[in-house]
């Protein structure tokens, strides 16, 4: 008679975090401010706040949006202050970087609320290789979060897994 397979990892004590699991929807849009700027160099404030007035910020309604700007320009700390309440009503969240500064911050926000109570004296796994753009940050801030409560944290799927941590 045949021995039935049986699922050592379902059966286990292992808890395995996917970050991907708290991926927010939502477009994630970077707003380059030089074209707002006289010949992309010079905030002019009559003029850009003009221009500021004039814009659709409707477009942003539900989008998570990065304030920059590509030029050299220097751009006063109001300007960007402006945008941002501007874009308060209608954007979910609104930083002053790149889309990868914007991506650490929206998992910044999600990690800090994260009940991770589940995890007590556990063996975890936090699973790579996701699909969304998960960045190396969001690992970062959740092993910290982890190992003052986790028995071991190992990074990777249950079959290959790198083990990172494990409590004395």
């Amino acid at each position: 008679m045949a021995e039935d397979i049986i699922n050592r990892v379902a059966s286990s004590k292992l808890k395995v975090l996917d970050l991907e699991d708290y991926y927010p929807s939502g477009a994630r849009i970077l707003i380059d401010i030089k074209d707002w700027l006289l010949e992309g160099l010079v905030l002019r404030e009559t003029d850009f706040r003009t221009l500021i007035a004039a814009h659709n910020w409707k477009q942003y309604q539900s989008t998570y949006v990065a304030l920059t700007c590509s030029t050299d320009a220097i751009i006063p700390s109001w300007a960007y202050m402006l945008i941002t309440l501007e874009l308060e009503p209608f954007a979910k969240k609104t930083v002053l970087g790149n889309l990868d500064q914007l991506e650490t911050s929206i998992y910044q926000d999600i990690i800090n609320t994260l009940d991770v109570s589940d995890f007590k004296d556990a063996p975890v796994i936090i699973k790579g290789c996701s699909k969304k753009p998960v960045p190396d940050s969001a690992y970062v801030m959740i092993s910290n979060k982890l190992k003052p409560i986790a028995r071991s944290i190992m990074f990777g799927e249950a079959c290959s897994s790198v083990p990172l941590y494990k409590r004395k």
